[in-house]
């Protein structure tokens, strides 16, 4: 018997030791387990790497049906954003679209009890997600996507789950960010509200339900140590902590959209205590809530004694009745992402992304100018570390390449903004040097100005899909020059003259173009009103979907950077790019 297997026995007998030795007549003890951004990741194998996979939904399941057997009563929540990573879901969102979807076969056959609808849910869109619920044996929720029209919630706003005599209550919110990150189309007839102003609402009417337990179920950041949730204006993306402290009456609050793992005790404003639970991200973990319900009851409720744990799912094998169940579907997933699209003349990776042009990122510029017919191109690296290998291209490659399901905008800028835009990139890209012997890129450092190590690993500062370049123009920059003065746009790549003050069509992914980044706002000084003014057009799918038709198209692709900027001084950024190469890499292969 394998570490794995046996730690996963241990675990298994320990609870049902501790179970059956406590169990007292009156008590009613109960679970109540949340996944939450699951992003896909349903099966044990990875249809993007094509590698095995240590935690799924599939090893959750194991879990699942221990605790049903364990259990008085187990309520099964999920927390959003599942809609969006692995080919798993893309391929049922939108190649068939005729079959019953994956996911919801899945989650029915675990028996879900109920799932708030995330962003990037949303970002599947509407025949995508009102498909789901109609499909759903459970309902989707989420009380701050409110209907324009009527005024009411488009999703149920709570529900009441009724278990072997126990009634919990289960209320769901979503991130209000989201139109600050999706084209309107996707949530088109929706607006989305003030967590706090929302949760205020609806806790009244909760509350006369009169049930035992009240759950939120927030697709929304949690970070209570930062008490800035105290004065957190309205619309914050991640509003958890703030309703947690100003709406009293949950006694239990599901996070997640951040993908951190969380299992805290929290006081509200009334001086309540309130868990707080985050299962993290991609089935790798699962959030658990263990509740003690006694028979005696003080001013009309029972009594409870409530904790909570974050198990790995890494620790358990995958329920073999699920995969049998789902065999069907593996092997239809393994064919599409194994079909071939064309061929590569050579082998492409993300890595020399951070350190100047690069075939990885300028592929995907090349595809975005050639649709649109746009002057200027801004894409960035939306993925860390991948590779796409020399030769044949498939489908499961171009979810290396590009990870998300953004559309594609031709927007209008000035001159002068673009090169705005640029600066505000190239200053959450890299550091200013003073010497060669100062860091180019912007690392997590620490507070002796060295890099931070965290799990082994040198981490960027900033995200990397924020790191934005331009294609179509020339340019330079000089990063020993202070933040807003590095970027000098030379000309056209054709030999054009570029103009501060000429208004030109930028292709940008939707993403982006929504707002997101803040390259827009906070770097090319454009507010989110006159954002949606600048949109000259729309593509009607993923861009995904045209890098793919374009390669089926060309058969055989060179992929090469296309060299239309630098970074100086040259022989500075030549020896920093060696050294910090192998910080975030090691060796190079």
């Amino acid at each position: 018997m394998s570490y794995r297997s046996l730690k996963a026995f241990v675990v298994f007998f320990l609870s049902i030791f501790i179970l059956f030795s406590c169990k007292e007549t009156g008590k009613h003890r109960i679970s109540i387990i949340e996944t939450t951004d699951i992003h896909g990741v349903i099966l044990p194998y990875d249809f993007i790497e094509k590698r095995d996979l240590d935690a799924s939904l599939a090893g959750a399941a194991t879990i699942i049906k221990a605790l049903r057997q364990e259990k008085d009563a187990l309520f099964l929540l999920d927390d959003g954003d599942n809609l969006q990573g692995q080919p798993e879901v893309y391929y049922y969102n939108f190649i068939d679209t005729v079959s019953p979807h994956f996911l919801s076969e899945v989650m029915n056959w675990l028996e879900y009890d109920a799932s708030t609808v995330g962003n990037h849910d949303i970002e599947a869109g509407h025949s995508v997600y009102d498909r789901l619920v109609k499909e759903y044996n459970f309902p989707l929720l989420a009380a701050n996507a409110v209907s324009i029209e009527t005024g009411k919630p488009y999703f149920k706003p709570y529900t009441i789950i009724k278990k072997n005599n126990i009634r919990v209550a289960v209320f769901g919110l979503i991130t209000p960010a989201v139109p600050t990150w999706l084209p309107q189309e996707l949530y088109s007839g929706m607006k989305f509200m003030d967590m706090v102003e929302t949760a205020k609402l609806w806790m009244p009417e909760i509350l006369r339900e009169n049930t035992d337990l009240v759950v939120g179920l927030f697709h929304s950041g949690w970070d209570g140590n930062n008490e800035d949730y105290r004065q957190m204006g309205q619309m914050s993306e991640n509003g958890s902590a703030a309703v947690a402290y100003f709406v009293p009456g949950f006694d239990i609050i599901f996070t997640g959209h951040d993908h951190r793992q969380a299992n805290e005790k929290f006081i509200n404003i009334e001086g309540d205590t309130v868990l707080i639970l985050n299962g993290g991200s991609r089935s790798a973990n699962i959030a658990r809530a263990d509740i003690t319900f006694y028979s005696e009851k003080t001013g009309g409720k029972r009594e409870k004694i409530i904790s909570g744990s974050i198990m790995d799912v890494s620790d358990f094998e995958p329920d073999q009745d699920f995969l049998e169940r789902f065999k069907s579907q593996d092997n239809t997933i393994n064919n599409y992402v194994n079909k071939v699209m064309g061929v590569s003349t050579t082998s492409v990776s993300s890595r020399n992304s951070y350190f100047g042009p690069s075939a990885f990122v300028d592929m995907v510029h090349s595809i975005q100018l050639e649709i649109t017919g746009a002057d200027v191109s801004f894409a960035a690296p939306l993925s860390f570390d991948v590779k796409i290998a020399e030769g044949p291209i498939t489908v499961g490659d171009m979810f290396k390449l590009y990870r998300f399901e953004n559309m594609l905008y031709t927007m209008s800028m000035k001159g002068y903004e673009i090169q705005k835009y640029l600066e505000f990139s190239y200053s959450e890209w890299f550091s200013t040097m003073k010497n060669p012997d100062d860091y180019l890129l912007r690392l997590r450092l620490g507070k002796d100005g060295k890099p931070l190590l965290t799990q082994g690993k040198v981490w960027l500062k900033n995200q990397p899909y924020n790191f934005d370049s331009a294609a179509g123009i020339d340019y330079i920059v000089d990063i020993s020059k202070p933040e807003g003065k590095r970027v000098n746009i030379k000309s056209f790549s054709d030999g054009r003259p570029f103009e501060k003050n000429k208004t030109y069509n930028v292709a940008v992914n939707s993403y982006r173009g929504n707002g997101g980044g803040g390259h827009f706002k906070e770097g090319a000084g454009i507010n989110t009103k006159e954002l949606r003014s600048r949109l000259v057009s729309s593509t009607d799918r993923d861009l995904r979907y045209y890098i793919m038709k374009s390669i089926e198209l060309k058969k055989t692709i060179d992929p090469a950077p296309l060299n239309n900027w630098k970074i100086v001084p040259e022989e500075w950024v030549k020896e920093a790019a060696r050294r910090e190469y192998v910080l975030l890499f090691g060796l190079k292969e």
